[in-house]
């Protein structure tokens, strides 16, 4: 049986995640029977105390794992022949950026396994931390948004909400929300913030864990039709904060100019689309993108489309944008950097098109930190950890001297298996074309 061996994680200071946490670790040993060790780290949530009463033993580097668990990328250099590793490894769509990881995977004779591509029979991913970086990204820019107003002369209750990482849970955080959704409630937003509108983009995992947070507010649903002749009309009052999910069809259109829009034609063929989101702009005051994306979709936010809105408003209704997706120069173009939790947001400029650091002062706040989850380290640990700890058995008796195929690995991990024996695998041989060629070897596919 192989070796289990808990990565600490270097990515930046704010990663304090683990893939499995100490009760769910002493579980495994005790099913499993096998040995475990936990890499030093003076940053992880969970202490190594935690870890050794669970039956893992404490070490300094990979060298004792033969099964290496991750969460974020792991660099280039430490990377160790022959070992097996999960992490999100943000290969799968050819990220240039981490090309020299995946070279270097291949040429180690590693087998690299990504959480992002383990799923069910119907393609649902069966291990992530979507809520969790929905309820960070809400509780964030209430938060930004509330010092910016504030900086301003605009006094709200929002200016008491702290940054995610400032809670001890998920729980606590929407306790005070709740608080501050009573003052809301009872003193209202200033009437320049009225209607206080909040547009959501998605309705998935990350969209969900959002939802939630805001409704720790006194919050109503208003539909994505609706939204423009609700604030254009001045209805709703000041102690509501007025919620819009986006959906794919309230996104886009045909270009062609059909009527009928269709979910499975879209994500086919998405260059045939075209956004239609624009004009709701105008009617949000914050915006949060928590949608899927890729660079063949219609872009939602545009530089031209902010510059044209601010042009033709009076005072801009929309004053922050939570971009949790983070496609830097993708769905919403203005999100130019991702940030950390040490300077979460930048302002931007719609008419100038440029940006400047933090979120005090004049232009658009924009929340970008590409990591999210990892300001909740309690939560989103053991959510993820219990999501993963039913496949670990698998991966500690799988045989990886076999092939893929009679490698014992559960078929859920076997469709996440990007390289195997240093081979790019079937799925994932479209990933030769994007390592770079001359510099970096041509690999090898089954």
């Amino acid at each position: 049986m192989k070796a289990l061996l808990i990565r600490a994680e270097d990515k930046n200071r704010w990663e304090r995640r683990a893939p499995i946490v100490p009760a769910d670790l002493a579980e495994i040993l005790a099913k499993t029977g096998a040995h475990a060790f936990v890499e030093k780290s003076d940053k992880r949530f969970f202490s190594e105390a935690q870890y050794t009463a669970a039956g893992a033993v404490v070490c300094e580097g990979m060298t004792d794992g033969d099964v290496i668990l991750g969460v974020k990328e792991i660099p280039v250099e430490k990377i160790q022949a022959g070992k097996t590793y999960l992490f999100f490894s943000h290969t799968i769509k050819g990220q240039p950026d981490n090309m020299p990881l995946l070279q270097r995977i291949l040429d180690s004779g590693s087998t690299l396994i990504d959480y992002e591509k383990i799923t069910d029979k119907s393609g649902r991913r069966l291990i992530y931390f979507g809520p969790f970086a929905g309820d960070a990204g809400a509780i964030d820019i209430l938060s930004l948004m509330g010092e910016h107003w504030s900086a301003k002369g605009i006094a709200t209750p929002l200016a008491a909400v702290r940054r995610a990482h400032q809670y001890d849970s998920v729980k606590a955080a929407r306790a005070h929300l709740t608080q501050i959704g009573d003052q809301i409630r009872r003193k209202g937003f200033p009437p320049e913030l009225s209607p206080f509108t909040i547009g959501i983009l998605g309705y998935g995992n990350v969209s969900t864990g959002a939802q939630q947070t805001f409704d720790c507010l006194p919050t109503e649903r208003i539909p994505a039709d609706r939204i423009n002749a609700f604030v254009s009309q001045a209805q709703g009052n000041r102690h509501t904060v007025y919620v819009t999910v986006f959906k794919e069809q309230d996104l886009v259109r045909p270009i062609d100019g059909g009527a009928t829009f269709d979910l499975q034609a879209y994500f086919d063929h998405p260059e045939r689309y075209e956004s239609r989101f624009e004009p709701c702009l105008a009617s949000l005051t914050l915006l949060v993108n928590a949608v899927y994306w890729e660079r063949r979709y219609p872009k939602f936010v545009t530089w031209s489309g902010l510059k044209r809105l601010a042009e033709t408003s009076k005072t801009l209704k929309l004053s922050g944008i939570a971009d949790i997706t983070c496609d830097t120069h993708g769905s919403i173009e203005c999100n130019v950097k991702s940030t950390d939790s040490d300077m979460p947001a930048y302002r931007v400029d719609p008419i100038a098109g440029t940006t400047a650091d933090g979120h005090l002062g004049d232009g658009l706040v924009l929340l970008a930190v590409d990591n999210l989850p990892c300001e909740l380290p309690n939560d989103a640990s053991t959510f993820f950890s219990n999501q993963l700890k039913p496949f670990v058995a698998g991966l500690l008796n799988a045989d990886y001297t076999s092939s893929l195929e009679n490698s014992a690995l559960p078929p859920e991990i076997q469709k996440a298996v990007i390289v195997f024996n240093g081979r790019l695998t079937k799925n994932y041989a479209y990933l030769a074309a994007h390592l770079k060629q001359g510099r970096l070897k041509k690999p090898t596919v089954f």
